[in-house]
Protein backbone atom coordinates (compact mmCIF):
# COMPACT_ATOMS: atom_id res chain seq x y z
CA UNK A 1 0.00 0.00 0.00
CA UNK A 2 2.89 2.23 0.99
CA UNK A 3 4.20 2.06 -3.13
CA UNK A 4 1.11 2.72 -3.99
CA UNK A 5 0.12 5.73 -1.87
CA UNK A 6 3.55 7.35 -3.27
CA UNK A 7 2.40 6.80 -6.59
CA UNK A 8 -0.80 8.92 -6.40
CA UNK A 9 0.98 11.42 -4.44
CA UNK A 10 3.06 12.12 -7.06
CA UNK A 11 0.55 11.51 -9.54
CA UNK A 12 -1.27 14.85 -8.57
CA UNK A 13 2.34 16.59 -6.85
CA UNK A 14 4.54 16.11 -10.13
CA UNK A 15 6.39 18.98 -9.24
CA UNK A 16 7.62 17.51 -5.86
CA UNK A 17 8.52 14.10 -7.67
CA UNK A 18 10.93 16.36 -9.72
CA UNK A 19 12.54 17.52 -6.26
CA UNK A 20 12.96 14.21 -5.61
CA UNK A 21 14.62 12.97 -8.28
CA UNK A 22 16.77 15.97 -8.57
CA UNK A 23 17.73 15.24 -4.78
CA UNK A 24 18.62 11.86 -5.75
CA UNK A 25 20.73 12.91 -8.78
CA UNK A 26 22.54 15.97 -7.34
CA UNK A 27 22.99 14.90 -4.19
CA UNK A 28 26.74 13.85 -3.72
CA UNK A 29 27.81 13.01 -0.51
CA UNK A 30 31.38 13.12 0.94
CA UNK A 31 30.62 9.90 2.95
CA UNK A 32 28.45 6.75 2.75
CA UNK A 33 28.34 4.02 5.10
CA UNK A 34 28.30 0.48 4.18
CA UNK A 35 25.35 -0.76 6.94
CA UNK A 36 25.31 -4.61 5.15
CA UNK A 37 28.54 -5.54 6.27
CA UNK A 38 27.83 -4.17 9.33
CA UNK A 39 27.30 -6.55 12.49
CA UNK A 40 23.79 -7.43 13.62
CA UNK A 41 23.25 -4.96 16.62
CA UNK A 42 24.86 -2.50 14.38
CA UNK A 43 22.45 -3.38 11.61
CA UNK A 44 19.29 -3.14 14.30
CA UNK A 45 20.75 0.61 15.23
CA UNK A 46 20.33 1.36 11.72
CA UNK A 47 16.86 -0.07 11.26
CA UNK A 48 15.85 1.93 14.53
CA UNK A 49 17.39 4.68 13.48
CA UNK A 50 15.17 4.54 9.34
CA UNK A 51 12.26 4.05 11.94
CA UNK A 52 12.67 6.89 14.03
CA UNK A 53 13.43 9.79 11.48
CA UNK A 54 13.93 9.61 8.12
CA UNK A 55 15.09 12.80 7.84
CA UNK A 56 17.74 12.43 10.48
CA UNK A 57 18.89 9.08 8.84
CA UNK A 58 20.16 10.47 5.63
CA UNK A 59 22.28 13.22 7.01
CA UNK A 60 22.97 10.68 9.88
CA UNK A 61 24.70 7.77 7.58
CA UNK A 62 26.32 10.53 5.38
CA UNK A 63 28.17 11.50 8.17
CA UNK A 64 32.30 11.58 8.69
CA UNK A 65 33.07 7.85 9.29
CA UNK A 66 34.70 8.63 12.82
CA UNK A 67 31.19 10.08 14.08
CA UNK A 68 28.58 7.80 11.59
CA UNK A 69 27.87 5.67 14.81
CA UNK A 70 29.00 7.15 17.41
CA UNK A 71 25.51 10.05 16.83
CA UNK A 72 23.66 7.29 15.48
CA UNK A 73 23.99 5.76 19.24
CA UNK A 74 23.64 9.42 20.54
CA UNK A 75 20.64 9.61 18.80
CA UNK A 76 18.77 6.50 19.33
CA UNK A 77 19.89 7.45 23.26
CA UNK A 78 18.14 9.93 23.49
CA UNK A 79 15.34 9.23 21.19
CA UNK A 80 14.84 6.00 23.63
CA UNK A 81 14.91 8.55 26.67
CA UNK A 82 12.31 10.65 24.39
CA UNK A 83 10.01 7.54 23.93
CA UNK A 84 9.35 7.19 27.71
CA UNK A 85 9.19 11.11 28.69
CA UNK A 86 6.39 11.09 25.78
CA UNK A 87 4.40 7.98 26.79
CA UNK A 88 1.49 9.82 29.27
CA UNK A 89 0.14 6.31 29.86
CA UNK A 90 3.51 5.56 32.29
CA UNK A 91 2.84 6.74 35.91
CA UNK A 92 4.48 9.58 36.59
CA UNK A 93 6.51 8.30 39.41
CA UNK A 94 8.00 5.30 37.36
CA UNK A 95 8.49 7.67 34.50
CA UNK A 96 10.88 9.83 37.08
CA UNK A 97 12.59 6.96 38.15
CA UNK A 98 13.30 5.72 34.66
CA UNK A 99 14.77 9.26 33.20
CA UNK A 100 17.04 9.52 36.50
CA UNK A 101 18.59 6.15 35.99
CA UNK A 102 18.90 6.25 32.41
CA UNK A 103 22.51 6.80 32.16
CA UNK A 104 22.83 3.62 34.12
CA UNK A 105 21.07 1.55 32.00
CA UNK A 106 23.37 2.19 28.95
CA UNK A 107 25.50 -0.05 31.06
CA UNK A 108 23.39 -3.00 31.51
CA UNK A 109 24.16 -5.77 28.90
CA UNK A 110 20.51 -6.87 27.66
CA UNK A 111 18.41 -4.25 29.20
CA UNK A 112 14.99 -3.54 27.36
CA UNK A 113 11.91 -2.07 28.22
CA UNK A 114 8.26 -2.96 26.66
CA UNK A 115 6.04 -0.33 29.19
CA UNK A 116 5.38 1.94 26.67
CA UNK A 117 1.72 1.96 25.09
CA UNK A 118 0.91 -0.26 21.81
CA UNK A 119 0.89 3.11 19.66
CA UNK A 120 3.82 4.69 20.72
CA UNK A 121 5.55 5.52 17.57
CA UNK A 122 9.06 4.69 18.62
CA UNK A 123 7.80 1.63 21.20
CA UNK A 124 10.05 -1.29 19.33
CA UNK A 125 13.30 0.75 20.10
CA UNK A 126 13.26 0.37 23.91
CA UNK A 127 11.53 -3.50 23.62
CA UNK A 128 14.88 -3.89 21.49
CA UNK A 129 17.10 -1.70 23.29
CA UNK A 130 19.94 -4.28 23.71
CA UNK A 131 21.09 -3.44 20.45
CA UNK A 132 21.84 0.34 21.37
CA UNK A 133 23.52 -0.80 24.62
CA UNK A 134 25.89 -3.22 22.73
CA UNK A 135 26.63 -0.65 20.11
CA UNK A 136 27.29 1.83 22.66
CA UNK A 137 29.77 -0.10 25.02
CA UNK A 138 31.65 -0.29 22.18
CA UNK A 139 32.41 2.97 21.31
CA UNK A 140 35.79 4.84 22.17
CA UNK A 141 35.65 5.55 25.99
CA UNK A 142 35.64 9.58 25.07
CA UNK A 143 32.32 9.00 22.67
CA UNK A 144 30.69 7.30 25.59
CA UNK A 145 31.70 10.04 27.87
CA UNK A 146 30.11 12.60 26.25
CA UNK A 147 26.65 10.29 25.55
CA UNK A 148 26.70 9.70 29.47
CA UNK A 149 26.92 13.01 30.42
CA UNK A 150 24.13 14.62 28.11
CA UNK A 151 22.07 11.11 28.79
CA UNK A 152 21.88 12.59 32.82
CA UNK A 153 21.62 16.03 31.98
CA UNK A 154 18.52 15.37 30.32
CA UNK A 155 17.34 12.62 32.00
CA UNK A 156 17.23 14.38 35.39
CA UNK A 157 15.55 17.56 34.00
CA UNK A 158 12.91 15.61 31.98
CA UNK A 159 12.15 13.99 35.51
CA UNK A 160 12.51 17.37 37.22
CA UNK A 161 9.26 18.84 34.79
CA UNK A 162 7.44 15.45 34.11
CA UNK A 163 4.73 16.60 36.77
CA UNK A 164 4.58 20.04 35.13
CA UNK A 165 3.84 18.96 31.90
CA UNK A 166 1.54 16.42 32.21
CA UNK A 167 -2.00 17.66 33.34
CA UNK A 168 -4.55 16.31 35.52
CA UNK A 169 -2.85 15.55 38.29
CA UNK A 170 -3.72 16.89 41.37
CA UNK A 171 -0.68 19.01 42.16
CA UNK A 172 -0.13 20.17 38.43
CA UNK A 173 0.72 23.75 37.58
CA UNK A 174 2.19 23.47 34.17
CA UNK A 175 4.85 25.54 32.78
CA UNK A 176 4.18 28.91 34.37
CA UNK A 177 6.65 31.26 32.93
CA UNK A 178 8.90 31.79 29.67
CA UNK A 179 12.38 31.04 32.28
CA UNK A 180 10.62 27.72 33.12
CA UNK A 181 10.07 26.73 29.10
CA UNK A 182 13.84 27.97 28.69
CA UNK A 183 14.53 25.31 31.13
CA UNK A 184 12.57 22.64 29.74
CA UNK A 185 13.77 23.43 26.18
CA UNK A 186 17.19 23.13 27.39
CA UNK A 187 17.23 20.53 29.14
CA UNK A 188 15.05 17.84 25.77
CA UNK A 189 17.65 20.10 23.77
CA UNK A 190 19.51 22.29 24.22
CA UNK A 191 22.07 20.26 25.94
CA UNK A 192 21.77 17.91 22.86
CA UNK A 193 23.58 21.10 20.84
CA UNK A 194 26.08 21.36 23.43
CA UNK A 195 27.29 17.39 23.27
CA UNK A 196 27.21 17.54 19.36
CA UNK A 197 29.60 20.37 19.53
CA UNK A 198 32.04 17.90 21.62
CA UNK A 199 31.32 15.23 19.47
CA UNK A 200 32.81 17.11 16.36
CA UNK A 201 35.46 19.13 18.26
CA UNK A 202 36.95 15.45 19.70
CA UNK A 203 36.96 14.07 15.82
CA UNK A 204 38.94 17.19 14.92
CA UNK A 205 36.36 18.35 12.38
CA UNK A 206 35.57 21.89 14.07
CA UNK A 207 37.07 24.36 15.81
CA UNK A 208 37.30 24.40 19.57
CA UNK A 209 36.73 27.36 20.27
CA UNK A 210 32.74 26.88 19.07
CA UNK A 211 32.31 25.96 22.62
CA UNK A 212 33.35 29.39 24.05
CA UNK A 213 30.10 30.94 23.49
CA UNK A 214 27.82 28.12 24.74
CA UNK A 215 24.89 29.73 23.55
CA UNK A 216 25.62 28.86 19.77
CA UNK A 217 25.18 25.50 20.00
CA UNK A 218 22.48 25.70 22.60
CA UNK A 219 20.24 27.97 20.26
CA UNK A 220 20.42 25.25 17.53
CA UNK A 221 18.95 22.75 19.69
CA UNK A 222 16.60 25.17 21.61
CA UNK A 223 15.18 26.27 17.80
CA UNK A 224 14.66 22.79 16.71
CA UNK A 225 12.81 21.81 19.97
CA UNK A 226 10.53 25.31 20.10
CA UNK A 227 9.48 24.63 16.48
CA UNK A 228 8.42 21.13 17.78
CA UNK A 229 6.28 22.04 20.41
CA UNK A 230 4.51 24.95 18.59
CA UNK A 231 3.91 22.16 15.81
CA UNK A 232 2.80 19.95 17.95
CA UNK A 233 0.19 21.70 20.18
CA UNK A 234 -2.75 20.29 19.51
CA UNK A 235 -1.67 16.44 19.86
CA UNK A 236 0.12 17.03 23.05
CA UNK A 237 -3.25 18.78 24.01
CA UNK A 238 -5.21 15.89 22.94
CA UNK A 239 -2.47 13.96 25.48
CA UNK A 240 -3.23 15.72 28.11
CA UNK A 241 0.02 17.63 27.93
CA UNK A 242 0.84 21.39 27.53
CA UNK A 243 4.32 23.11 26.77
CA UNK A 244 3.58 26.37 26.52
CA UNK A 245 4.32 28.45 29.25
CA UNK A 246 1.36 30.23 30.57
CA UNK A 247 2.75 33.57 30.95
CA UNK A 248 2.12 33.67 27.17
CA UNK A 249 -0.73 32.11 26.61
CA UNK A 250 -2.76 33.28 29.27
CA UNK A 251 -2.63 36.70 27.65
CA UNK A 252 -5.19 35.92 24.91
CA UNK A 253 -6.91 33.11 26.85
CA UNK A 254 -8.53 32.44 30.62
CA UNK A 255 -7.78 27.94 30.26
CA UNK A 256 -5.09 26.57 28.00
CA UNK A 257 -7.93 24.15 26.53
CA UNK A 258 -9.85 27.67 25.11
CA UNK A 259 -7.20 28.09 22.06
CA UNK A 260 -8.51 24.67 20.70
CA UNK A 261 -12.19 26.22 20.54
CA UNK A 262 -13.32 27.55 17.38
CA UNK A 263 -14.44 30.94 18.35
CA UNK A 264 -11.41 32.04 19.93
CA UNK A 265 -9.52 31.14 16.92
CA UNK A 266 -8.07 34.60 16.46
CA UNK A 267 -7.00 34.55 19.70
CA UNK A 268 -5.08 31.22 19.32
CA UNK A 269 -3.12 32.48 16.40
CA UNK A 270 -1.47 35.58 18.10
CA UNK A 271 -0.90 33.00 21.11
CA UNK A 272 1.38 31.27 18.26
CA UNK A 273 2.70 34.31 17.05
CA UNK A 274 4.29 35.11 20.38
CA UNK A 275 5.36 31.55 20.68
CA UNK A 276 7.10 31.45 17.06
CA UNK A 277 8.67 34.95 17.91
CA UNK A 278 10.13 33.17 21.08
CA UNK A 279 11.75 30.62 18.41
CA UNK A 280 12.67 32.73 15.76
CA UNK A 281 14.96 34.75 18.36
CA UNK A 282 17.52 31.71 18.15
CA UNK A 283 17.82 31.89 14.58
CA UNK A 284 20.47 34.48 14.14
CA UNK A 285 22.87 32.25 16.50
CA UNK A 286 22.23 29.57 14.75
CA UNK A 287 23.61 30.95 11.77
CA UNK A 288 26.34 32.11 13.20
CA UNK A 289 27.04 28.89 14.66
CA UNK A 290 26.73 27.13 11.42
CA UNK A 291 29.22 29.49 9.28
CA UNK A 292 31.77 27.84 11.92
CA UNK A 293 31.51 24.26 10.38
CA UNK A 294 33.96 24.07 7.80
CA UNK A 295 33.13 20.10 7.62
CA UNK A 296 30.74 19.46 4.57
CA UNK A 297 28.81 16.34 6.20
CA UNK A 298 28.83 18.04 9.63
CA UNK A 299 27.84 21.29 8.08
CA UNK A 300 25.03 19.22 6.40
CA UNK A 301 23.99 17.03 9.34
CA UNK A 302 23.25 20.66 11.28
CA UNK A 303 22.04 22.81 8.69
CA UNK A 304 19.02 20.29 7.42
CA UNK A 305 17.10 19.95 10.64
CA UNK A 306 17.41 24.18 11.14
CA UNK A 307 16.38 24.92 7.35
CA UNK A 308 13.49 22.23 8.04
CA UNK A 309 12.41 24.24 11.42
CA UNK A 310 12.23 27.47 9.70
CA UNK A 311 9.93 26.38 7.07
CA UNK A 312 8.14 24.62 9.57
CA UNK A 313 7.46 27.47 11.66
CA UNK A 314 6.76 29.50 7.80
CA UNK A 315 3.78 26.70 7.93
CA UNK A 316 2.98 27.65 11.48
CA UNK A 317 2.38 30.76 11.54
CA UNK A 318 -1.09 32.42 10.91
CA UNK A 319 -1.99 29.05 10.45
CA UNK A 320 -5.16 28.23 12.09
CA UNK A 321 -4.93 24.54 11.36
CA UNK A 322 -2.51 24.35 14.20
CA UNK A 323 -5.06 23.91 16.84
CA UNK A 324 -7.62 21.61 14.90
CA UNK A 325 -7.93 17.81 15.95
CA UNK A 326 -5.62 15.10 13.72
CA UNK A 327 -4.14 17.58 11.66
CA UNK A 328 -0.37 17.36 10.58
CA UNK A 329 1.45 19.88 9.70
CA UNK A 330 4.47 19.09 7.82
CA UNK A 331 6.81 19.80 4.92
CA UNK A 332 5.75 18.01 1.70
CA UNK A 333 8.53 14.72 0.40
CA UNK A 334 9.39 17.42 -2.55
CA UNK A 335 9.78 20.05 -1.06
CA UNK A 336 11.97 18.57 2.07
CA UNK A 337 14.05 17.49 -0.93
CA UNK A 338 14.28 20.63 -2.21
CA UNK A 339 15.03 22.24 0.68
CA UNK A 340 17.81 19.69 1.43
CA UNK A 341 19.17 20.23 -1.85
CA UNK A 342 19.56 23.91 -1.46
CA UNK A 343 20.51 24.56 1.95
CA UNK A 344 23.58 22.05 1.78
CA UNK A 345 24.91 24.05 -1.21
CA UNK A 346 27.53 25.65 1.33
CA UNK A 347 27.08 28.83 3.39
CA UNK A 348 25.15 31.46 0.98
CA UNK A 349 22.82 29.11 -0.23
CA UNK A 350 21.53 28.45 3.39
CA UNK A 351 21.79 32.32 4.05
CA UNK A 352 19.72 33.00 1.06
CA UNK A 353 17.17 29.56 2.12
CA UNK A 354 16.56 31.41 5.78
CA UNK A 355 16.11 34.86 4.52
CA UNK A 356 13.51 33.89 1.99
CA UNK A 357 11.58 31.86 4.92
CA UNK A 358 11.99 35.49 6.89
CA UNK A 359 10.26 37.20 4.06
CA UNK A 360 7.97 34.93 3.75
CA UNK A 361 6.50 34.90 7.95
CA UNK A 362 6.87 39.06 7.04
CA UNK A 363 4.48 38.61 4.33
CA UNK A 364 1.98 36.40 6.00
CA UNK A 365 1.60 39.06 9.16
CA UNK A 366 -1.73 40.50 9.68
CA UNK A 367 -1.70 44.33 9.51
CA UNK A 368 -3.51 44.58 12.97
CA UNK A 369 -1.51 41.47 14.84
CA UNK A 370 -0.45 42.59 18.18
CA UNK A 371 2.61 41.11 17.29
CA UNK A 372 3.56 42.76 13.74
CA UNK A 373 6.41 45.18 14.99
CA UNK A 374 7.99 42.09 17.01
CA UNK A 375 7.89 39.82 14.15
CA UNK A 376 8.82 41.86 10.93
CA UNK A 377 11.89 43.00 13.39
CA UNK A 378 13.35 39.58 13.99
CA UNK A 379 13.08 38.73 11.22
CA UNK A 380 14.68 41.81 9.47
CA UNK A 381 17.41 40.79 12.47
CA UNK A 382 17.53 37.11 10.41
CA UNK A 383 17.72 38.90 7.33
CA UNK A 384 20.62 41.45 7.96
CA UNK A 385 22.64 38.74 9.70
CA UNK A 386 22.47 36.45 6.73
CA UNK A 387 23.53 39.29 4.34
CA UNK A 388 26.26 39.88 6.64
CA UNK A 389 27.45 36.58 6.56
CA UNK A 390 27.31 36.05 2.51
CA UNK A 391 29.04 39.40 2.66
CA UNK A 392 31.85 38.02 4.90
CA UNK A 393 32.68 34.87 2.86
CA UNK A 394 33.03 36.37 -0.44
CA UNK A 395 34.60 39.46 0.77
Amino acid sequence: MESISNALYYVFHSFHLTNVLQWMTQHNPNHRSNIISESESRQACFNFLDQTSRSFSVIIKELHSELLVPICIFYLVLRGLDTIEDDPSIPVKAKEALLRGFENILMKDGWTYDGNRPEEKDRELLVHFHHVIKEYKALKPTYKHIIKDITKIMGNGMADFCHKVTLGRPDNTSVMTIAEYELYCYYVAGCVGEGLTRFFIEARLCNSSLLDNPTLPRSMSLFLQKTNIIRDVSEDHEDNRRFWPRQIWSKYVSNFADLFKPENREAAIECSSEMILNALEHVKECLIYLAGLNEQSIFNFCVVPQCMAIATLELCFSNPALFERNVNIKISRGDACQLMLECTQGLPGLCRFVSRYARCIKAKSSPNATKLFEINKICGTIEEAAKTLIQSQEG
